[in-house]
């Protein structure tokens, strides 16, 4: 196996490490290469003999991309390495079974990327990586940071390499030691214990247990890569909005329940539409419907406001866009297309050819790329274009930040520049601000609720969540 590549020295030292175990987690941020440090791993394990076959697993969004990185390095794709979906393992048992005869005949390096998606131990795609784990020697799981939520996403991952790192068989065990659940107590006074976590004990243990076996790294600490720069844009809620904001935020308010997660996440959601221009047509106890909110598209100031970041910093640069909804992808694509705009779609409802030819045109014609991040977010190297629009925004900073690193990682040369849209003073904000801060939606909800002195004086529409005076 050639390269045609260097490797940078955070890269040397990480294969320095993990090339004398035989199991490893490369910690590496996104854009610091994680591909390229594992293909050293996978050369040198070639060249003792220790292996004659690869197993990358990963997720099915960035099997095309994956191949083009490692045919970058190396010039083609070498036969002994298998690229498969993570997320095929559970809906295909002819895949499962053909990667079980895989690993019992050859000598395999199994490699786990962004290990992320394998946290959750009674996930049939976990229990069949497991399962292929136990017939390889060499095995290595690679993802950004340890853990997306708490320490309690490290059992499975660490399980796929091997349950003696942690020193337990089971995650019951794990969950014994490390876990404290919620317990709540019903009206006949019996308690129950919940599956929601509330504190996670005896960190340094773990820390200390993976540590032999880790190599993290961080881009502040290896690269020199360009600054990145944040502009938030606001916009104000029509009359016809507020009015629907409002009567939404009462009604979903009052089948708020014990301040769970799923009652509130149905909140949450139900304004996030009409801030995004839809009305909400259901009462909280049916299944959510929602219809435009302008017969005119233009009539949203949602999509006034990136129109007007369009001309004032966009220009002719190359730019993504990202968004959560369908319905907003469709009324951007409406948008470039009323401008004389090029564009190009990345998202689920587009074939995943028709995905990478789009990625093509995007980086050698196409101005702006339209994406949502459950696509978009993972495994593209787009550090050709330095402008990013997030058009709205969810609740999930793991995929935030991976969204963001699409463009700032190695290769980037210029200054990046995120731009956020939101509509002041609304469900909008809270976000952004949660986003900023790195904090969980769900423990800032209950901090605007016990300040406020109740859940009517939360996310009004005509105050801001934490209390302060409107923006807009």
């Amino acid at each position: 196996m050639n390269f045609f590549t260097e490797l940078y020295p955070h890269q040397q030292a990480a294969v320095e490490k993990l090339s004398k175990l035989k199991v490893g987690a490369l910690y590496m941020e996104q854009g610091t290469g994680k591909t390229r440090t594992t293909l050293e791993l996978i050369r040198r394990r070639f060249c003792v003999g220790k292996i004659n076959r690869v197993l990358w697993l990963c997720p099915c969004s960035i099997k095309q991309n994956l191949q083009s990185d490692i045919i970058y390095h190396c010039g083609v794709l070498p036969d002994e390495i298998t690229i498969r979906g993570i997320e095929s393992l559970s809906s295909s048992d002819k895949l499962y079974n053909e990667l079980l005869k895989l690993v019992e005949d050859s000598k395999v390096y199994l490699i786990v990327d962004e290990s992320n998606l394998v946290k959750n131990i009674n996930a049939k795609r976990t229990a069949r990586i497991v399962e292929l784990s136990t017939k390889c020697t060499y095995k290595l799981i690679l993802n950004g940071t340890p853990a997306s939520r708490n320490e309690s996403d490290l059992f499975a991952q660490w399980y796929v390499l091997d349950w003696r790192i942690l020193g337990y068989k089971t995650f019951w065990g794990f969950a014994s030691n490390h876990l404290e659940f919620k317990k709540i107590v019903l009206p006949d006074g019996r308690e129950v214990v919940t599956d929601q976590i509330t504190r996670v004990l005896n960190i340094d243990y773990l820390s200390e247990k993976i540590a032999p076996y880790t190599f993290q790294i961080l881009k502040a600490e290896c690269l020199d890569l360009p600054k990145k720069h944040y502009y938030r844009h606001h916009f104000s809620l029509t009359d016809k909005q507020c009015v629907n904001y409002l009567t939404v935020k009462e009604h979903y308010l009052l089948a708020v329940e014990e301040i769970r997660p799923d009652t509130i996440y149905k909140l949450f959601t139900a304004l996030q539409h009409v801030v995004s221009g839809r009305c909400v047509l259901t009462p909280p106890d049916k299944k959510m419907k929602t219809a435009p909110m302008f017969a005119d598209f233009r009539d949203n100031p949602r999509i006034g406001t990136l129109s007007e970041i369009l001309n004032d910093y966009i220009g002719v640069e190359k730019c993504i866009i990202f968004a959560k909804y369908q319905s907003e992808i469709d009324t951007i694509a409406e948008l470039l297309e009323e401008r004389g705009q090029s564009f190009k779609i990345f998202t689920g409802k587009v074939q995943q050819k028709q995905r990478q030819e789009n990625l093509t045109s995007f980086r050698d014609s196409a101005q702006f790329l339209i994406a949502n991040k459950s696509c978009g977010a993972y495994g593209l190297n787009l550090q050709f274009c330095r402008n990013v629009i997030f058009y709205s925004n969810d609740f999930d900073l793991a995929t935030r930040l991976q969204a963001e690193d699409r463009v700032h990682r190695i290769g980037q040369t210029q200054e990046v520049r995120i731009f956020d849209i939101y509509a002041g003073g609304t469900i909008d904000e809270l976000i952004v601000n949660c986003l900023e801060r790195k904090e969980n939606m769900i423990d800032a909800f209950k901090r605007g609720i016990k300040e406020q002195g109740g859940t009517n004086a939360s996310l009004s529409g005509r105050r801001r969540f934490d209390g302060g005076t409107q923006t807009h």
